[in-house]
C-alpha cells in the first residue's frame, strides 16, 4: 500500500494555545471582566487612597473551613482590602467567627486591625466590587477558576459554608456538580464529594437582617452545625 505525504511547508506545526495555570488568587490588575474594571477604574478615580482592586482571600492556608461570600462590598472589602471588613455584614460574620473560635483577636473593621482567622479562611465568589452589588452570571462564571484554584489549595479543607445562592452555586460549580444536585437551603448541608460538606446560610447583609430574613439566631444556628461537624 502507497502512503501520500502532504507536502512539508518547512515551518513548525503551530503549538496548542496556552492555558493560564490556575491560581488561588485574581492579580491586582485582573482585567477578565471589563465591566468591572471600568468600575474599580471608576471607584479609584473617586477614591485613590480605596483597595479598588480584586480583594484577596484572608485566612490561612490551612483552613479546614472556607466561607464563601458573593462579592466586595464598595464601600467594605473594595475600601479596605479584607473581605467583609468595613461594612455591616463583616460586623455580623466577625463577631459569628469570634465566638465559635474561628478567629482570634479584635475586629475593628480595618485591615490592619490584627485580627486572626483560626481553622479558617474567608473568600468571594466574585473577587471584584459590582455595580450595585451585583455580578452577572458571565462574571461569575469568569471568576470561578479561582475559587476552584482557592478549594484546591486547602489540603486540609473540610467544610464550605455558601452566605448565599449565588456563593452556593459557584462552590458546586467548583467542585464539578450541577446546581439541581444540591438545592440552596438556609440551614441546609450538603455532601459534594472528596469529603466535604456544603453549608448554606442567607447572606448575612444589612438587608436580610434589617427584613429578618436571617436573624443573629439563625445565622449563629448554621455555624453551630459547622462547629459540630469539624469537631
Amino acid at each position: 500500500m502507497t502512503t501520500t505525504r502532504k507536502p512539508s511547508t518547512g515551518r513548525p506545526a503551530p503549538e496548542p494555545p496556552l492555558v493560564p495555570t490556575p491560581r488561588p488568587e485574581a492579580p491586582r490588575d485582573c482585567p477578565l471582566c471589563p465591566r468591572l474594571v471600568a468600575y474599580r477604574r471608576d471607584n479609584a478615580a473617586a477614591h485613590p487612597d480605596w483597595f479598588n482592586a480584586p480583594v484577596p482571600s484572608f485566612g490561612t492556608e490551612n483552613a479546614r473551613l472556607l466561607i464563601v461570600g458573593l462579592a466586595p462590598g464598595v464601600q467594605g472589602a473594595n475600601r479596605t482590602g479584607r473581605p467583609f471588613t468595613g461594612d455591616f455584614a463583616g460586623d455580623l460574620l466577625y463577631s459569628t467567627l469570634l465566638d465559635f473560635g474561628f478567629a482570634k483577636g479584635t475586629y475593628a473593621a480595618r485591615a490592619d486591625d490584627g485580627l486572626e482567622l483560626v481553622d479558617a479562611m474567608i473568600t468571594n465568589a466574585v473577587r471584584c466590587v459590582p455595580p450595585q452589588n451585583k455580578p452577572t452570571p458571565a462574571e461569575a462564571k469568569t471568576c470561578l477558576g479561582f475559587l476552584t484554584a482557592r478549594m484546591t489549595a486547602l489540603p486540609r479543607l473540610k467544610a464550605v459554608l455558601a452566605l448565599g445562592r449565588i456563593a452556593h452555586d459557584a462552590a458546586l460549580s467548583a467542585r464539578g456538580l450541577r446546581r439541581s444536585s444540591a438545592a440552596f437551603g438556609h440551614g441546609a448541608a450538603h455532601d459534594i464529594g472528596g469529603g466535604l460538606r456544603l453549608f448554606d446560610s442567607y447572606h448575612c447583609s444589612r438587608y436580610n437582617t434589617n427584613t429578618r430574613r436571617l436573624t443573629e439566631e439563625m445565622f449563629r444556628s448554621v455555624f453551630a452545625d459547622v462547629r459540630k461537624f469539624l469537631d
